[in-house]
């Protein structure tokens, strides 16, 4: 059966090339090459808008042996703009599936090759780096036996890179709503979509916070309409999604996030949103050489010394020094987690200046890189939520006080 798939080819921007079968729509596509490490969530990934423009490498190889269902998107569609996969499952088996992974990619026009070395590919990519890549099947191939070559590598050269993308804006929505609270409403917050997922609101709304998300264009001013529970003038928290893109493209994000601060508004941030704190505290970002990706990376909480296995996906990094606070206008600033794997910022802490006895200062925000929302596991992080209402509700205690 698999071999009855159209042929298809997947070529790297330095030139290796990979043969391989169609699997999901026949067609043509283009994307940076990144790899997920994860066995499986393979749904949630790919509907993940954090991954718009990427085509995804999955290092497991055997995907889709679950099928695809109604309640496990994160968002309205399928992001990636690849998919690529070793032993594509020949059929779903729970019952929860109502079809299959590769319907779900014809049926929104995904792009995807089966039947490829995934083990050969993801070393290439860790010794080069993510790279932009194309995958060419069907028409586009030509009618001969032969490839031609270097008219698909002229393609993907031709593509844009990651570096200088500012992509938020074309995965966030286009007007607010409102989840509300479950139970008992206690806290009202702004959520800055940069490309959310489904999950987070949920998490937040589950611990009595009603979520108020705007589109990524969102000004202060936007922010400061949102009346809030506990405060007089706006929402009593904010928050910045994850999304994708080069953080050092999002100057609307980080201006608004630069006056929450002054104004005094409890922030929490994940994955992109611990970017753009980063980049409003003053500190830069760069582009990992292949990224984090996938649902089992360690990461190490330094005020506790505990590891916690996370979900990732991220191309970028805080570029904040991990042996010292810094000052900032709003406050010391340190480094709260680290990837045990090599060091990368992974978490960062905002207290305000003038703690006493040497006890540091009270907390005014915090972030992380990665997902404590992960709807498909681990959920190691999902205390992160619960921090957050404490960051609340201390903030409204000082406010009565």
């Amino acid at each position: 059966m698999l071999n009855q798939r159209p042929p298809a080819v997947l070529v790297l921007e330095d030139g290796r090339s990979f043969r391989g079968q169609a699997y999901g729509a026949v067609g043509e596509t283009v994307g940076e090459a990144v790899f997920s490490t994860g066995m499986t969530g393979y749904q949630e990934t790919l509907t993940d808008p954090s991954y718009h423009r990427q085509v995804v490498v999955m290092t497991a190889p055997h995907v889709g042996n679950t099928g695809w269902n109604d309640e496990d998107d994160e968002s309205g569609r399928i992001w990636v703009s690849g998919y690529v996969v070793r032993d594509p499952a020949v059929r779903p088996s729970s019952w929860r599936a109502t079809r299959s992974l590769e319907d779900a990619l014809t049926e929104q026009g995904v792009v995807g090759i089966s039947g490829i070395d995934t083990r050969a590919l993801t070393r290439h990519l860790r010794e080069r780096g993510a790279m932009r890549v194309g995958i060419f099947s069907g028409d586009v191939l030509g009618d001969g036996p032969e490839v031609d070559h270097a008219r698909l590598l002229q393609t993907v050269r031709a593509a844009p890179p990651m570096v200088g993308a500012e992509l938020a804006a074309e995965v966030s929505t286009d007007e607010g709503y409102v989840v509300p609270a479950v139970g008992e409403k206690r806290f009202t917050v702004a959520a800055v979509d940069l490309g959310i997922k489904t999950m987070t609101p949920v998490m937040m709304a589950e611990r009595g916070i009603e979520v108020h998300v705007l589109p990524a264009t969102a000004t202060l001013q936007d922010v400061l309409a949102v009346p809030g529970s506990t405060r007089e003038h706006g929402p009593d928290g904010l928050f910045f999604s994850n999304g994708p893109g080069d953080p050092e493209t999002a100057e609307g994000p980080v201006a608004l996030l630069r006056g929450a601060l002054e104004a005094g508004i409890p922030y929490f941030g994940i994955c992109f949103g611990n970017q753009l704190l980063g980049r409003a505290l003053g500190f830069g970002t760069y582009k990992l050489r292949y990224g984090h990706r996938g649902i089992n990376q360690p990461v190490m909480d330094r005020s506790t010394g505990t590891v916690e296995v996370t979900a990732h996906n991220h191309g970028f990094a805080v570029d904040a020094p991990l042996d010292r606070a810094s000052e900032t206008p709003f406050g010391s600033a340190t480094v709260s987690h680290v990837c045990l794997n090599d060091d990368v910022v992974e978490g960062l802490e905002l207290r305000a200046a003038g703690g006493t006895d040497g006890q540091p200062g009270a907390l005014r925000a915090f972030s992380v890189q990665y997902h404590p929302e992960a709807a498909a596991g681990p959920h190691d992080a999902a205390y992160l939520f619960d921090r957050f209402v404490e960051l609340l509700s201390s903030s409204d205690r000082k406010a009565h006080a």
